[in-house]
Protein backbone atom coordinates (compact mmCIF):
# COMPACT_ATOMS: atom_id res chain seq x y z
CA UNK A 1 0.00 0.00 0.00
CA UNK A 2 2.44 2.31 0.87
CA UNK A 3 4.68 1.44 -2.15
CA UNK A 4 1.41 2.17 -4.40
CA UNK A 5 0.73 5.64 -2.82
CA UNK A 6 4.40 7.42 -1.68
CA UNK A 7 5.69 7.22 -5.33
CA UNK A 8 9.48 6.34 -5.50
CA UNK A 9 11.66 9.42 -4.58
CA UNK A 10 13.77 9.01 -8.08
CA UNK A 11 9.92 10.03 -9.68
CA UNK A 12 9.27 13.39 -8.01
CA UNK A 13 10.17 16.39 -8.45
CA UNK A 14 12.49 18.57 -5.52
CA UNK A 15 9.62 20.65 -4.36
CA UNK A 16 8.18 17.53 -3.60
CA UNK A 17 10.78 15.87 -1.99
CA UNK A 18 10.67 18.99 0.15
CA UNK A 19 7.26 19.07 0.96
CA UNK A 20 6.72 15.56 2.09
CA UNK A 21 9.67 16.68 4.42
CA UNK A 22 8.42 19.93 5.68
CA UNK A 23 4.72 18.13 6.25
CA UNK A 24 6.35 15.08 7.76
CA UNK A 25 8.45 17.32 10.75
CA UNK A 26 5.57 19.29 11.01
CA UNK A 27 3.61 16.29 11.84
CA UNK A 28 5.30 15.57 14.40
CA UNK A 29 4.96 18.97 15.89
CA UNK A 30 1.63 19.06 15.79
CA UNK A 31 1.19 15.41 16.96
CA UNK A 32 2.78 16.41 20.34
CA UNK A 33 0.79 19.67 20.43
CA UNK A 34 -2.64 17.90 20.10
CA UNK A 35 -1.26 14.88 22.08
CA UNK A 36 -0.51 16.68 24.98
CA UNK A 37 -2.44 19.97 25.01
CA UNK A 38 -5.46 19.28 27.18
CA UNK A 39 -3.49 17.57 29.59
CA UNK A 40 -0.83 20.54 30.01
CA UNK A 41 -4.23 22.78 30.40
CA UNK A 42 -5.39 20.65 33.15
CA UNK A 43 -2.22 19.55 34.76
CA UNK A 44 -0.18 22.99 34.87
CA UNK A 45 -2.78 25.58 34.32
CA UNK A 46 -5.83 23.56 36.15
CA UNK A 47 -8.71 24.68 33.51
CA UNK A 48 -12.04 23.63 34.16
CA UNK A 49 -14.30 23.34 31.40
CA UNK A 50 -15.70 26.67 31.22
CA UNK A 51 -11.96 28.07 31.29
CA UNK A 52 -11.07 25.90 28.65
CA UNK A 53 -14.14 26.83 26.38
CA UNK A 54 -12.76 30.54 26.76
CA UNK A 55 -9.62 29.66 26.16
CA UNK A 56 -10.65 28.96 22.21
CA UNK A 57 -11.42 32.33 21.38
CA UNK A 58 -7.69 33.67 21.51
CA UNK A 59 -6.66 30.00 20.38
CA UNK A 60 -9.20 29.92 17.22
CA UNK A 61 -9.42 34.20 16.74
CA UNK A 62 -5.74 33.76 14.39
CA UNK A 63 -8.16 31.34 12.23
CA UNK A 64 -10.97 34.02 11.58
CA UNK A 65 -8.31 36.61 11.17
CA UNK A 66 -6.28 34.35 8.52
CA UNK A 67 -8.33 36.22 5.90
CA UNK A 68 -6.60 39.45 6.23
CA UNK A 69 -3.52 37.55 7.44
CA UNK A 70 -2.69 35.63 4.02
CA UNK A 71 -3.93 38.71 2.03
CA UNK A 72 -1.44 40.87 3.43
CA UNK A 73 1.51 37.92 2.78
CA UNK A 74 -0.02 37.13 -0.53
CA UNK A 75 1.36 41.03 -1.19
CA UNK A 76 4.90 39.97 -0.18
CA UNK A 77 5.65 36.36 -1.13
CA UNK A 78 4.62 32.70 -2.50
CA UNK A 79 3.05 30.33 -0.35
CA UNK A 80 5.93 28.15 0.29
CA UNK A 81 7.48 31.30 1.59
CA UNK A 82 4.23 31.78 3.88
CA UNK A 83 4.25 28.44 5.18
CA UNK A 84 7.79 29.07 6.67
CA UNK A 85 6.42 32.12 8.46
CA UNK A 86 4.15 29.70 9.66
CA UNK A 87 6.71 27.59 10.55
CA UNK A 88 8.45 30.12 12.24
CA UNK A 89 5.42 31.52 14.60
CA UNK A 90 4.80 27.95 15.51
CA UNK A 91 8.41 27.20 16.91
CA UNK A 92 8.29 30.22 18.62
CA UNK A 93 4.51 29.30 20.37
CA UNK A 94 5.69 25.73 21.11
CA UNK A 95 8.92 27.31 22.97
CA UNK A 96 7.14 29.67 25.17
CA UNK A 97 4.44 26.96 26.10
CA UNK A 98 7.35 24.97 27.22
CA UNK A 99 9.52 27.48 28.92
CA UNK A 100 7.94 30.47 29.71
CA UNK A 101 4.31 30.12 30.14
CA UNK A 102 4.20 30.73 33.56
CA UNK A 103 0.77 32.60 34.22
CA UNK A 104 -2.51 32.83 32.21
CA UNK A 105 -1.24 35.81 30.57
CA UNK A 106 1.84 34.35 28.94
CA UNK A 107 -0.46 30.69 28.38
CA UNK A 108 -2.76 32.94 26.05
CA UNK A 109 -0.08 34.58 24.53
CA UNK A 110 1.83 31.51 23.36
CA UNK A 111 -0.88 29.72 22.70
CA UNK A 112 -1.78 32.39 20.15
CA UNK A 113 1.42 33.08 18.24
CA UNK A 114 1.23 28.46 17.96
CA UNK A 115 -2.41 28.98 17.05
CA UNK A 116 -1.02 32.08 13.97
CA UNK A 117 1.71 29.56 12.93
CA UNK A 118 -0.99 26.38 12.49
CA UNK A 119 -3.58 28.78 10.71
CA UNK A 120 -1.29 30.16 8.46
CA UNK A 121 0.02 26.59 7.39
CA UNK A 122 -3.89 25.40 7.27
CA UNK A 123 -4.34 28.27 4.44
CA UNK A 124 -1.19 27.40 2.00
CA UNK A 125 -0.67 23.61 2.35
CA UNK A 126 -3.50 22.30 0.23
CA UNK A 127 -2.30 25.13 -2.29
CA UNK A 128 1.11 23.80 -2.41
CA UNK A 129 -0.60 20.36 -2.79
CA UNK A 130 -3.06 21.07 -5.34
CA UNK A 131 0.37 23.31 -7.08
CA UNK A 132 2.34 19.73 -7.28
CA UNK A 133 -0.88 17.64 -7.74
CA UNK A 134 -1.55 16.06 -11.85
CA UNK A 135 -5.41 16.93 -13.16
CA UNK A 136 -8.06 14.57 -11.70
CA UNK A 137 -5.53 13.34 -8.93
CA UNK A 138 -5.71 16.07 -6.31
CA UNK A 139 -7.09 14.14 -3.75
CA UNK A 140 -4.27 11.63 -4.34
CA UNK A 141 -1.96 14.16 -4.32
CA UNK A 142 -3.13 15.66 -0.71
CA UNK A 143 -4.09 12.39 0.51
CA UNK A 144 -0.45 11.25 0.36
CA UNK A 145 0.79 14.28 1.81
CA UNK A 146 -1.53 13.64 4.48
CA UNK A 147 -0.18 10.28 5.18
CA UNK A 148 3.37 11.99 5.00
CA UNK A 149 1.90 14.12 8.16
CA UNK A 150 0.62 11.25 10.19
CA UNK A 151 4.34 9.41 9.74
CA UNK A 152 5.42 12.73 11.46
CA UNK A 153 2.86 12.67 13.97
CA UNK A 154 3.82 8.66 14.48
CA UNK A 155 7.32 9.87 15.00
CA UNK A 156 6.19 12.76 17.60
CA UNK A 157 3.81 11.21 19.50
CA UNK A 158 5.60 7.92 19.74
CA UNK A 159 8.86 9.96 21.23
CA UNK A 160 6.25 11.83 23.62
CA UNK A 161 5.21 8.42 24.96
CA UNK A 162 8.28 7.10 25.84
CA UNK A 163 9.39 10.21 27.74
CA UNK A 164 6.43 10.34 29.24
CA UNK A 165 6.31 6.32 30.55
CA UNK A 166 10.06 6.77 31.01
CA UNK A 167 10.78 9.98 32.84
CA UNK A 168 6.72 11.57 33.11
CA UNK A 169 5.14 14.19 31.88
CA UNK A 170 7.61 16.33 30.57
CA UNK A 171 5.27 19.18 28.75
CA UNK A 172 8.95 21.34 28.56
CA UNK A 173 10.96 19.02 26.60
CA UNK A 174 7.46 17.99 24.95
CA UNK A 175 7.38 21.72 23.72
CA UNK A 176 11.04 21.97 22.75
CA UNK A 177 11.17 18.94 20.29
CA UNK A 178 7.95 20.35 18.92
CA UNK A 179 9.87 23.57 18.16
CA UNK A 180 12.75 21.85 16.40
CA UNK A 181 11.10 19.49 14.36
CA UNK A 182 8.92 22.92 13.12
CA UNK A 183 12.20 24.44 12.57
CA UNK A 184 13.24 21.92 10.35
CA UNK A 185 10.26 22.02 8.44
CA UNK A 186 10.72 25.88 8.40
CA UNK A 187 14.14 24.91 6.45
CA UNK A 188 11.88 22.63 4.33
CA UNK A 189 9.49 25.29 3.23
CA UNK A 190 12.13 27.93 2.41
CA UNK A 191 14.06 25.32 -0.35
CA UNK A 192 10.34 24.91 -2.29
CA UNK A 193 10.43 27.32 -5.57
CA UNK A 194 6.96 25.99 -6.89
CA UNK A 195 4.36 28.77 -8.14
CA UNK A 196 6.95 31.10 -9.98
CA UNK A 197 5.70 32.88 -12.95
CA UNK A 198 2.11 31.75 -12.08
CA UNK A 199 -0.43 34.75 -11.15
CA UNK A 200 -0.97 34.86 -7.41
CA UNK A 201 -4.39 36.68 -5.73
CA UNK A 202 -3.28 40.03 -4.25
CA UNK A 203 -6.96 40.36 -3.13
CA UNK A 204 -9.80 39.26 -0.82
CA UNK A 205 -11.79 36.67 -2.37
CA UNK A 206 -15.79 36.44 -1.49
CA UNK A 207 -17.90 34.77 -4.14
CA UNK A 208 -21.47 33.78 -4.69
CA UNK A 209 -20.36 30.79 -6.64
CA UNK A 210 -18.06 29.57 -2.59
CA UNK A 211 -21.17 29.76 -0.97
CA UNK A 212 -21.22 25.81 -0.43
CA UNK A 213 -17.62 25.60 -0.20
CA UNK A 214 -17.73 28.41 2.56
CA UNK A 215 -20.82 26.16 4.40
CA UNK A 216 -18.48 22.81 4.44
CA UNK A 217 -15.97 24.88 5.90
CA UNK A 218 -18.23 25.98 8.91
CA UNK A 219 -19.27 22.32 9.02
CA UNK A 220 -15.95 21.40 9.61
CA UNK A 221 -15.52 24.29 12.45
CA UNK A 222 -17.98 22.43 14.24
CA UNK A 223 -16.33 19.22 13.70
CA UNK A 224 -13.18 20.47 14.59
CA UNK A 225 -13.67 21.86 18.09
CA UNK A 226 -15.89 18.95 19.35
CA UNK A 227 -13.12 16.94 18.51
CA UNK A 228 -10.28 18.85 19.44
CA UNK A 229 -11.42 21.22 22.43
CA UNK A 230 -14.43 18.60 24.02
CA UNK A 231 -13.45 14.70 22.78
CA UNK A 232 -10.59 14.66 24.37
CA UNK A 233 -11.60 16.63 27.22
CA UNK A 234 -14.19 13.90 27.69
CA UNK A 235 -11.25 11.52 28.22
CA UNK A 236 -9.21 13.58 30.56
CA UNK A 237 -11.41 15.43 32.64
CA UNK A 238 -14.65 12.28 32.89
CA UNK A 239 -12.35 9.45 32.74
CA UNK A 240 -9.10 10.53 34.01
CA UNK A 241 -7.14 9.45 30.86
CA UNK A 242 -3.17 10.25 31.36
CA UNK A 243 -0.92 11.62 28.56
CA UNK A 244 0.53 8.52 28.06
CA UNK A 245 -2.81 7.25 26.77
CA UNK A 246 -3.73 10.24 25.12
CA UNK A 247 -0.40 10.10 22.90
CA UNK A 248 -1.08 5.99 22.10
CA UNK A 249 -4.07 6.77 21.08
CA UNK A 250 -2.95 9.83 18.70
CA UNK A 251 -0.10 7.10 17.40
CA UNK A 252 -2.75 4.55 16.74
CA UNK A 253 -4.91 7.12 15.04
CA UNK A 254 -1.63 7.89 13.15
CA UNK A 255 -0.73 4.56 12.41
CA UNK A 256 -4.41 3.87 10.51
CA UNK A 257 -4.05 7.20 8.75
CA UNK A 258 -0.56 6.46 7.30
CA UNK A 259 -2.59 3.70 5.26
CA UNK A 260 -6.01 5.10 4.92
CA UNK A 261 -5.13 8.77 3.76
CA UNK A 262 -3.77 8.23 0.48
CA UNK A 263 -6.58 5.91 0.81
CA UNK A 264 -9.39 8.18 1.26
CA UNK A 265 -7.46 10.44 -1.55
CA UNK A 266 -8.42 7.75 -3.95
CA UNK A 267 -12.13 7.72 -2.87
CA UNK A 268 -12.24 11.26 -3.10
CA UNK A 269 -11.19 11.41 -6.51
CA UNK A 270 -13.27 7.93 -7.18
CA UNK A 271 -16.54 8.90 -5.84
CA UNK A 272 -16.76 12.65 -5.32
CA UNK A 273 -16.24 15.41 -3.09
CA UNK A 274 -20.84 15.13 -2.52
CA UNK A 275 -21.17 11.58 -1.46
CA UNK A 276 -17.52 11.31 0.79
CA UNK A 277 -18.21 14.63 2.48
CA UNK A 278 -22.46 13.16 3.15
CA UNK A 279 -20.74 10.02 4.56
CA UNK A 280 -18.66 11.99 6.79
CA UNK A 281 -21.76 13.92 8.72
CA UNK A 282 -23.09 10.74 9.65
CA UNK A 283 -20.12 9.02 10.61
CA UNK A 284 -19.77 12.53 12.85
CA UNK A 285 -23.16 11.86 13.86
CA UNK A 286 -22.19 8.44 15.16
CA UNK A 287 -19.53 9.55 16.86
CA UNK A 288 -21.08 12.12 19.11
CA UNK A 289 -23.98 9.83 20.30
CA UNK A 290 -20.75 7.69 21.79
CA UNK A 291 -19.23 10.32 23.62
CA UNK A 292 -22.88 11.11 24.44
CA UNK A 293 -24.28 7.91 25.79
CA UNK A 294 -21.47 4.99 25.82
CA UNK A 295 -21.28 5.62 29.47
CA UNK A 296 -24.84 5.17 29.91
CA UNK A 297 -25.13 2.06 27.51
CA UNK A 298 -21.83 -0.02 28.27
CA UNK A 299 -20.28 -1.24 31.21
CA UNK A 300 -17.53 1.32 32.31
CA UNK A 301 -14.94 -0.66 31.22
CA UNK A 302 -16.56 -1.30 27.30
CA UNK A 303 -17.63 2.33 27.57
CA UNK A 304 -13.93 3.48 27.71
CA UNK A 305 -13.05 1.74 24.98
CA UNK A 306 -16.28 2.59 22.76
CA UNK A 307 -14.59 6.55 23.60
CA UNK A 308 -11.11 5.02 22.75
CA UNK A 309 -12.63 3.77 19.24
CA UNK A 310 -14.16 7.34 18.52
CA UNK A 311 -11.50 9.48 19.48
CA UNK A 312 -9.77 7.31 16.55
CA UNK A 313 -12.46 7.25 14.09
CA UNK A 314 -12.70 10.96 14.48
CA UNK A 315 -9.04 11.57 14.21
CA UNK A 316 -9.01 9.29 11.05
CA UNK A 317 -11.69 11.06 9.15
CA UNK A 318 -10.41 14.16 10.07
CA UNK A 319 -7.89 13.56 6.43
CA UNK A 320 -11.78 13.96 4.55
CA UNK A 321 -11.16 17.59 5.12
CA UNK A 322 -8.96 17.59 2.14
CA UNK A 323 -12.24 17.35 0.04
CA UNK A 324 -13.43 21.09 0.35
CA UNK A 325 -10.38 21.73 -0.75
CA UNK A 326 -10.66 19.32 -4.24
CA UNK A 327 -13.87 20.61 -4.40
CA UNK A 328 -12.92 24.24 -4.39
CA UNK A 329 -10.18 23.04 -7.26
CA UNK A 330 -12.75 21.84 -8.94
CA UNK A 331 -15.09 25.03 -9.07
CA UNK A 332 -12.59 27.43 -8.84
CA UNK A 333 -13.29 30.61 -11.57
CA UNK A 334 -9.21 31.06 -11.40
CA UNK A 335 -6.09 29.07 -10.07
CA UNK A 336 -5.27 33.07 -8.47
CA UNK A 337 -8.53 32.35 -6.42
CA UNK A 338 -7.64 29.03 -4.22
CA UNK A 339 -5.68 30.28 -1.77
CA UNK A 340 -7.53 33.36 -0.90
CA UNK A 341 -10.76 31.46 -0.69
CA UNK A 342 -9.33 28.61 1.38
CA UNK A 343 -8.01 31.43 3.37
CA UNK A 344 -11.58 32.65 3.50
CA UNK A 345 -13.01 29.06 4.05
CA UNK A 346 -10.85 28.99 7.15
CA UNK A 347 -12.04 32.37 8.37
CA UNK A 348 -16.01 31.02 7.91
CA UNK A 349 -15.07 27.98 9.89
CA UNK A 350 -13.63 30.09 13.04
CA UNK A 351 -16.99 32.30 12.85
CA UNK A 352 -18.41 29.11 15.04
CA UNK A 353 -15.17 28.05 16.12
CA UNK A 354 -14.65 31.09 17.93
CA UNK A 355 -18.45 31.00 19.48
CA UNK A 356 -19.08 27.30 20.12
CA UNK A 357 -16.23 26.35 23.01
CA UNK A 358 -17.82 29.12 24.74
CA UNK A 359 -21.18 28.25 23.97
CA UNK A 360 -20.29 24.21 24.58
CA UNK A 361 -18.26 24.82 27.71
CA UNK A 362 -21.47 26.89 29.38
CA UNK A 363 -23.68 23.70 28.49
CA UNK A 364 -21.55 21.55 30.06
CA UNK A 365 -20.76 23.14 32.96
CA UNK A 366 -24.48 24.10 33.14
CA UNK A 367 -26.63 20.45 32.05
CA UNK A 368 -23.59 18.55 31.33
CA UNK A 369 -21.14 17.22 28.68
CA UNK A 370 -24.00 14.75 26.95
CA UNK A 371 -25.81 17.98 25.95
CA UNK A 372 -22.17 18.84 23.34
CA UNK A 373 -22.19 15.92 21.65
CA UNK A 374 -25.84 16.34 21.41
CA UNK A 375 -25.89 19.55 19.98
CA UNK A 376 -23.16 18.56 17.88
CA UNK A 377 -24.90 15.57 16.05
CA UNK A 378 -27.83 17.77 15.79
CA UNK A 379 -25.50 20.08 13.49
CA UNK A 380 -23.78 17.33 12.18
CA UNK A 381 -27.48 15.84 10.43
CA UNK A 382 -27.96 19.28 9.03
CA UNK A 383 -24.41 19.15 7.45
CA UNK A 384 -25.42 16.19 5.97
CA UNK A 385 -28.28 17.87 3.75
CA UNK A 386 -25.83 20.49 3.09
CA UNK A 387 -23.01 18.37 1.86
CA UNK A 388 -25.60 15.91 -0.50
CA UNK A 389 -25.96 20.41 -2.40
CA UNK A 390 -22.69 19.71 -3.69
CA UNK A 391 -22.71 20.13 -7.84
CA UNK A 392 -19.18 19.94 -9.52
CA UNK A 393 -19.15 21.06 -13.33
CA UNK A 394 -19.49 18.26 -15.79
CA UNK A 395 -16.04 18.98 -17.12
CA UNK A 396 -14.53 18.86 -13.51
CA UNK A 397 -14.99 15.58 -12.81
Amino acid sequence: MLKLNFMSLKLISKDLKLLFVATLFFGAANGIFMASFNNYLADVHGLDATARGWLELPRELPGFLIIFVSWALLALMRESKMAAVAMALSAAGAIGLGFAADNIVWLVTFVSIWSLGDHIIFAVQDAIGLQLSKEGASGRRLGQLGGARNLGVISGVGLMYGIARLIGDRYDLFYLIAGITTAIALVAYLGIKTGKGETRSRRIVLKKRYTIYYAVSALFGVRKQIFLAFGGWVLVKIHGVDVSTIALLYFIASVLGVVFRPLLGDVIDWFGERLVLALDEILLILICLAYAFAGDIFSSTAAIYVLYGAFILDSVLFALRIARNTYLKKIAETPADITPTIAMGITVDHLVAMSLPVLSGYIWSSFGFRWVFILAAVIGLAGFFVCLRIRVPSKAV
